[in-house]
């Protein structure tokens, strides 16, 4: 998942608001405190197993609608793992600037 996924917001957006948002589906999805999930929690540290895994993969897919491939799950063990694997997904279907659409 870090050398595929990327961020389902315009290139625009800010880092911070991506991180941020995936943050907060983590925590959504876990039940936790979103204090208690930071960018530089482990997995394991937060109890997040196999099977939550996926749940946050699904979840993070339809916020920024993207696919994660299935082979880059495997490679997800921390939190910064998800935040930069999102941001290379969102980025890489963002439109280069010369494919914007013209402004009316």
């Amino acid at each position: 998942m870090p050398d595929e996924l990327a961020m389902a917001q315009p290139a625009s957006d800010s880092s911070g608001e991506l991180t941020t948002r995936v943050l907060r589906i983590i925590a959504e999805t876990q039940r936790k405190d979103p204090a208690q999930v930071t960018i530089d929690s482990g997995f394991e540290e937060l109890g997040i197993d196999s099977m939550d895994g996926v749940n946050i993969i699904f979840a993070l897919e339809n916020e920024f609608d993207i696919n994660v491939p299935d082979e880059e799950v495997k490679n997800i063990r921390s939190v910064r793992d998800m935040v930069e694997g999102v941001r290379k997904l969102v980025l890489a279907k963002a439109p280069a600037p010369s494919e914007a659409p013209p402004s009316a």
